[in-house]
């Protein structure tokens, strides 16, 4: 594998920054975890984090890429070269990619930076890499938000509970403090507000408790889940879908109810 010192000379780069809503230490896992880096490139693919440690991306129509890590620094950086097994576009060693990691107010910003000989052979990999990220950042926002189904089912569950103290306490472990909460009935802010809600919910509207009906829908933090209103004797009494968005620590941020009639 070419090393560093071989690199033709880099003359053409290719730069993008996004910003991953979940902590550095998990974004960074998916550089160093074989199991992790296969789930973002495809079966098949695996990586050996160290300097000198080789790098194989096999992509879903069976065009393999090739790289040696050049440097690594958890959880921060890594940097390896890039090429294809083909030698077709981009020889083995032939290019350089640089990610870099900051901590960011809602998780993790990326910085990444793709040097290449050519600027013809740059420009064919823009979209390519923009594509790329997208999924990587899917990826992540899949295990950070795996359990998401629980959350919303003891959001739900909340609703039911009758003693104040453990209620707040509930929706504590699942949501941010200052979580939203909108609906037809509801324009409020922070846990204190919707525990106060939840009450007032069981005095005017007793007996009914809301159910998660079906999987649910998440994509990068926000997830949609179906639900149905039911009485103490399984009478429907509405349906409709939640909208929650999930912060990076992987609690509940927001909430909006839309009700189907």
């Amino acid at each position: 594998m070419t090393g560093m010192s071989a690199l033709p000379a880099l003359t053409h780069r290719l730069d993008r920054t996004i910003v991953i809503e979940a902590p550095r230490d998990i974004v960074f896992g998916f550089f160093v975890d074989e199991k992790r880096w296969a789930t973002w490139w495809g079966a098949g693919s695996t990586t050996d984090p160290k300097p000198g440690g080789r790098l194989l991306i096999r992509y879903p129509d069976g065009t393999e890429a090739l790289g040696e890590v050049l440097e690594i620094d958890a959880p921060e950086r890594i940097v390896f070269t890039y090429g294809y097994a083909s030698g077709k576009m981009i020889a083995p060693g032939g290019s350089r990619v640089t990610i870099r990691l900051e901590a960011d107010a809602r998780g993790t910003r990326l910085h990444f930076m793709h040097e290449f000989a050519e600027a013809s052979v740059r420009d064919m990999h823009v979209q390519g890499w923009r594509y790329h990220l997208s999924l990587f950042s899917n990826v992540v926002s899949n295990e950070l938000h795996a359990n998401a189904a629980s959350a919303v089912d003891e959001w739900f569950g909340a609703w039911t509970e009758e003693d104040a103290a453990k209620r707040r306490q509930r929706l504590a472990a699942i949501a941010a403090p200052g979580v939203r909460f909108r609906d037809r009935f509801s324009l409020i802010d922070g846990i204190g507000e919707v525990n106060d809600q939840i009450g007032a919910a069981q005095r005017f509207m007793p007996g009914i408790r809301m159910e998660r009906r079906g999987d649910v829908r998440q994509c990068q933090g926000t997830v949609l889940a179906d639900w149905v209103a039911l009485t103490k004797d399984n009478q429907e009494r509405g349906r409709g879908t939640n909208i929650y968005s999930f912060g990076p620590n992987g609690k509940i941020e927001s909430v909006v109810g839309f009700w189907a009639s």
